[in-house]
Order: structure tokens, then C-alpha cells, then sequence
């Protein structure tokens, strides 16, 4: 990819994190064979959001794979078998914390979904502002079919998206939607016959006119849409879009509007 600098390894290599444009950061999970999401490679993760809070600058992050055929495969199964109830619960809070990180973060998110991106890593995904799937993207919650439910914000965050019935569906049934589904229902936003990583791209080409305030305000403000009563979703908004106006980048954009040029934004 053109204007990359030389990207940063996270816990020997399991992450590696590189500038691949101005503002945007890739976020690449490589963890052989199919990016199980074992307790390492979750640290690896958090500390690349951390990478991302840090860098100056970034107003995108692109999460996605090194390995062909799969985004990430879920949870770590042979892991699971070897710990107890005390240390499940504390993976699953790892699990978590990092999606609540992606999903509260001062950037915006999208999930490049090549290939499977099935339980935890679907979980993964459904946290990003956006995902984009290529034509080989297989994406599931099959939980249900080794006694377990998607407790990593699954239950939560697809119903949101999908709808009750349709969240029940694939749950329940553990099944994989494939791509063309997947938009049709608006589990992703944007589909290609090529890349997902390009596809990302060309959807950060789209958003980065815009102001980063504005959309990280609008993002959150369409997720409490879910989860606030019609009155305090209003009142979210109304604080948020004053806060714009007083402390984010409105004068500019404004000025920007009545000179008849484009918005200087930081």
C-alpha cells in the first residue's frame, strides 16, 4: 500500500500496527491458523488501540488479517479446556474490554472481513463503526453448537444491527451468513469482489472530509439510540451537538461553508 511506514510488532508478531496512509492506521492479526482469540493475542490487540490513541493524528482504524481465509476464528477452544470458571470469566472480561474499547474509541473503526469471521471474531467486528467483506467473508455466532452463547457482545450488538429476528436466527442456529446476505441484512456496510482491506480504504476516502468530532459524536449518539429512551437519546444529541459547536471543529466548518471551501480540518 503506498505512503506506508514500517508497521510495529505486539506480542512477537501476533499484531503488528502501521501507518498505511495519513490518518490511517491497519491493525493486522497473525496469528496462525486462524487468529483464535487467545489471551495474548487480545493484550496484542489492546495494545494496539493504545498505539492508535497514542499516534497523532490517526483518525481511522482498520482492523484486519495476515492469514488467508480467515479474519479470526473466535475464541481460543484449546484454552478454554484448560482453565475453571474463575479464569473463563476473567477471558471472557479480557474479550470484552477489548471490544468496549474499540466501540468507545476517539477514532473510528472498520473491520476488513476477509474470509471467516466467526464467534469472538465476529464479536470483534460487530464492536467497529463499520465492516466491509470481501466475497469469500463466512461470518457466524456458532456458540450455541458447543453449549455456549456469544458473551462477548454478540447477544447485544447484533440484534442492534440485524433486528431481533434474524439475530435469533443465526444464534440460534450457529449458522454462517455469507457476504451477500450480510449486506442485505446491514451486518456490513459495504461488500467487494476484491479486497475488504481496499474496501475500507475507499470507505475512509469517502469519510474523511468530514469532521472527526463530528462523526465519533454521531456515532455514539446512534448507539444510545439502542440503549436510552427516546428523551435522554435527545438530550444525548442536543449536549453532543452543542459541545460541537463550542469545542469540536463547527467554526471551521461553518466558515469553511460560507467562504465556499473546503473545511481545514485538524
Amino acid at each position: 500500500m503506498a505512503d506506508s511506514t514500517a508497521g510495529q510488532a505486539r506480542n512477537g508478531g501476533l499484531v503488528t500496527t502501521e501507518v498505511i496512509r495519513d490518518g490511517v492506521l491497519a491493525v493486522t492479526m497473525n496469528r496462525g491458523p486462524a487468529n483464535a482469540l487467545a489471551p495474548e493475542l487480545l493484550t496484542a490487540l489492546d495494545e494496539a488501540c493504545q498505539i492508535a490513541d497514542d499516534t497523532p493524528g490517526i483518525k481511522f482504524v482498520v482492523f484486519t488479517s495476515s492469514l488467508e481465509g480467515f479474519f479470526a476464528a473466535g475464541a481460543d477452544i484449546k484454552h478454554m479446556r484448560t482453565i475453571d470458571a474463575s479464569s473463563f470469566a476473567d477471558y471472557g472480561d479480557q474479550m470484552r474490554a477489548v471490544n468496549d474499547r474499540i466501540e468507545t474509541a476517539d477514532w473510528i473503526s472498520i473491520a476488513a472481513l476477509d474470509g471467516m469471521a466467526l464467534g469472538g471474531g465476529l464479536e470483534l467486528a460487530l464492536a467497529c463503526t463499520f465492516r466491509t467483506a470481501g466475497p469469500d467473508a463466512r461470518l457466524g455466532l456458532p456458540e450455541a453448537g458447543i453449549g455456549l452463547l456469544p458473551g462477548a457482545g454478540g447477544t447485544q450488538r447484533l440484534p442492534r444491527l440485524v433486528g431481533h429476528g434474524r439475530a435469533m436466527d443465526i444464534i440460534l442456529t450457529a449458522r454462517q451468513v455469507r457476504t451477500q446476505e450480510a449486506f442485505d441484512i446491514g451486518l456490513v456496510q459495504r461488500v467487494t469482489d476484491g479486497s475488504a482491506v481496499d474496501s475500507a480504504l475507499a470507505l475512509v476516502d469517502e469519510l474523511s472530509g468530514n469532521s472527526l468530532p463530528a462523526m465519533v459524536a454521531g456515532a455514539r449518539c446512534i448507539g444510545g439510540a439502542h440503549d436510552m429512551p427516546l428523551a435522554e437519546g435527545i438530550a444525548l444529541e442536543k449536549s453532543s451537538e452543542e459541545d460541537l459547536f463550542t469545542n469540536g471543529e463547527a467554526a471551521e466548518g461553518i466558515a469553511a461553508f460560507v467562504g465556499k471551501r473546503r473545511p481545514d480540518f485538524a
